[in-house]
């Protein structure tokens, strides 16, 4: 299901492909979040225009809003939502324990909705079967996402609990088309990352998720993490950092060879009106560019740079016109979509190191300067 195509000459950065049935997705990938089945502001057909590969779904939010049975009914949830290309789901555990209302057991969740105030509980084995209903081309196990990171007590019983319950996802799974991958939790210690990676590094996943990493701890001790987990598992497994979408942060986790991403941030700032350029992030919406008739970015052959200005999308954004949204979010999810283009280009060329170095330099002055 996935190959390693190219591996760069002077880092640990690695080019491949992994089959789905809905596709080919080239990796390093980056996906955009589609919560609820849709990428805010933005439809299926943008999406594919703007060169999406894969994108990721969360099976706790549709199983609350509309069921997985009436996604079930309209064939699966790439006919819901008229997308044709990979999907992947979250199981949902990271949503689940970020709720206030939560008691863990080790049979499941029981947890409340937010939408209704419901009562729910939550198995294993019950997120698999809904995972298998919604279609997704990859499902993630139910894992037990620590609320605090630097609990070492809560992230052992985290780990443990996941552990067990990557068996049990397991059991209920018969493989088919789709593939099932499992999350590696410990947070930053490295004596609960090894023990959850020696017990789930024998069972039968084609990727891991790195679990329990962007919930508040330094970047640095996440990235010294991922580079441990590496280090530990199987080269031809597939390689995915959760929740991690920042550019520069990304060229650093591509550098020790993580091959999937995923991340709201290029569609959230946009609709709060920060842009992503070559020279940085910008907040389109200052007084600044009122009267500045340049594309968002120059550099950028995106169909909202060929045909609005910053001072239009600007007027956009500060009168609370939707179709500022709209173009802003096309705009920073194409531009992410050319960074990952131009990533594995450089990958494949022998030039990553090359490649970042540019880059950065060129967005750190754009940082700089605002």
């Amino acid at each position: 299901m996935f190959r390693i195509i190219k591996k760069d000459t002077k880092t640990r950065a690695r080019a491949g492909e992994i089959k789905t049935p809905h596709g080919i997705v080239k990796t390093p990938c980056f996906m955009p979040v589609a919560t609820l089945g849709t990428v805010k502001t933005l439809s299926a057909e943008d999406l594919d225009e703007i060169g999406v590969e894969m994108l990721i779904a969360n099976a706790y939010h549709l199983y609350l809003k509309p069921g997985v049975e009436i996604v079930e009914k309209a064939g699966s949830l790439h006919r819901f939502m008229n997308w044709n290309k990979p999907i992947v789901t979250d199981s949902g555990g990271f949503q689940i324990f970020s709720l206030e209302d939560v008691k863990v057991e080790e049979e499941g969740v029981h947890f409340r909705s937010k939408i209704d105030g419901s009562s729910h509980f939550i198995t294993p084995e019950g997120s698999m079967e809904m995972q298998k209903a919604i279609g997704a081309d990859i499902i993630m196990a139910f894992d037990y996402c620590p609320r605090d990171w630097a609990n070492y007590d809560e992230v052992k019983l985290s780990t443990e609990m996941t552990v067990r319950w990557a068996e049990r996802c397991l059991s209920p799974f018969y493989g088919g088309k789709q593939q099932l991958f499992g999350i590696l939790q410990g947070g930053i210690y490295k004596d609960l990352r090894r023990l959850c990676i020696d017990k789930m590094g024998t069972m039968d996943f084609p990727g891991f998720g790195f679990g329990g990493l962007s919930i508040g701890e330094p970047f640095e001790e996440a990235a010294e993490t991922v580079d441990f987990i590496i280090n530990n598992i199987p080269e031809e497994k597939v390689r995915y950092f959760m929740g991690l979408g920042m550019p520069l942060q990304i060229l650093d986790m591509v550098e020790v060879g993580v091959d999937l991403f995923d991340c709201g941030m290029p569609t959230h700032i946009a609709r709060t009106g920060s842009t992503l350029t070559s020279w940085g992030k910008i907040n389109i919406k200052a007084g600044r560019y009122k009267e500045d008739f340049s594309p968002l970015d120059t550099e950028c052959d995106c169909f909202v740079c060929r045909n609005y200005t910053r001072a239009y999308i600007r007027h956009l954004l500060n009168a609370n016109e939707i179709l500022g949204l709209r173009l802003n979010s096309y705009h920073n999810l194409y531009f992410m979509l050319r960074f990952m283009e131009n990533i594995r280009v450089a990958i494949d060329m022998g030039s990553f190191k090359e490649f970042r170095k540019d880059f950065e330099m060129k967005y750190n002055i754009g940082e700089k300067r605002r």
